[in-house]
Formats: C-alpha cells, sequence, structure tokens
C-alpha cells in the first residue's frame, strides 16, 4: 500500500518485450534501499522488484497491466514516478493507495494560477461514482485533491513543489495518465451495490 506521495522521479533506461509483457530498467536512487520482491510504485502502478543491478532495479509488466495502464506507451528515457510502500509505523501522508489503476484519463486542459496549476482530467464514466469534490485520486501516482468535478471530468490544483517534485511539469494537452479512485469510495459503491 502506498499514500501518492512521490519519493523521487526515476528514469526509464531500457523497455524490453518479454512474450505479452515486458521488462523495465529503471534509474532510480532508490535502488540501494529496495530489495528483490519488495513492491514499487511506479506512476502510480505497483510493480515488484525482481532485479537490482546498481543504481537501477527491474521489474515484470504483465500484459493486463499494459492493457488498463498508461504502461503499453513507456518509452525509453521517460521520467516516472516512484514511491516505495507505506511503512505500518509511519505518518500518513497522501492518502491510501494500492498501485491498482482503475483507468486511464486524459489531461484536457492547464492553466497557471500564480505559482500553481489546474489540470483539467477526462475519465472515463464507469468512474464517474468514485470521484467526490475535496475527495482523493491518484493521478500517476500522485494523491491531490478533486477541486472540481464535471460529468466526464476533475479539476485539481497543484501545488509548485509538486508541479516541480513529479512527472506532471512534463504533461501537455492530450496526455494520458494512470488515475486510482479513493479506495474508501469503491468498497462503498460495491456495499451499496450488493444491498441491492
Amino acid at each position: 500500500m502506498f499514500t501518492g506521495i512521490v519519493e523521487t522521479v526515476g528514469i526509464l533506461d531500457e523497455v524490453k518485450g518479454t512474450g505479452g509483457g515486458f521488462r523495465v530498467r529503471i534509474q532510480t536512487p532508490l535502488s540501494q534501499e529496495l530489495k528483490v520482491g519488495d513492491s514499487l510504485a511506479v506512476n502510480g502502478v505497483c510493480l515488484t522488484v525482481i532485479l537490482i543491478d546498481g543504481e537501477h532495479v527491474l521489474a515484470d509488466v504483465g500484459p493486463e497491466t499494459s492493457r488498463v495502464t498508461t504502461f503499453g506507451a513507456l518509452q525509453r528515457g521517460q521520467e516516472v514516478n516512484l514511491e516505495r510502500p507505506m511503512r505500518v509505523d509511519g505518518r500518513l501522508d497522501g492518502h491510501f493507495v494500492l498501485g491498482h489503476v482503475d483507468g486511464v484519463g486524459v489531461i484536457e486542459e492547464l492553466k497557471v494560477e500564480g505559482e500553481s496549476r489546474w489540470l483539467t482530467v477526462g475519465f472515463p464514466p464507469s468512474l464517474a461514482p468514485f470521484f467526490i469534490r475535496k475527495g482523493s485520486v491518484a493521478v500517476d501516482g500522485i494523491s491531490l485533491t478533486i477541486a472540481g468535478l464535471g460529468e466526464r471530468q476533475f479539476d485539481v490544483m497543484v501545488i509548485p513543489f509538486t508541479w516541480s517534485s513529479t512527472t506532471l511539469k512534463g504533461l501537455k494537452k492530450g496526455d494520458k495518465v494512470n488515475l486510482e479512485c479513493d479506495m474508501i469510495g469503491k468498497y462503498i459503491w460495491r456495499a451499496m451495490e450488493l444491498r441491492k
């Protein structure tokens, strides 16, 4: 489990096919703090570290993950948000993030207000029940607060620190992002479905 507070940005050094899926090689300063078998959130997707090679970590991505996330379009040299799992004895910043992407969103608009940025993110209709104004959402693994909500899009304001310390700074209109809805909302929705 993660918090959506990105620890660092890594560089995708290699994307190599493995018969339906692929293997990623990521350069990161976190490599010396990880061990084989550890979980690592990469742009909001929970992956398992299978090898550590100096300042690089390697992880496999299965076909399903490639289909339901932005990972099918990963490119060598691309920056990725990285976060290690939360510690039970640590403080909880952000919100509970599982690293299980619910859908892919599209950046519809970027605006500047002072030193902050507004992002408008379009989302698939199936995710509409899981968003609430002032609720949490993970965008490429980043815990953000929904400031505005429409039928098919939400707005988030990004503070300068988050903008400059994550991959958000490289986004442009039309780019796709991984979305994970708030876990509590999903459980409530499922409970209501079962009561029908």
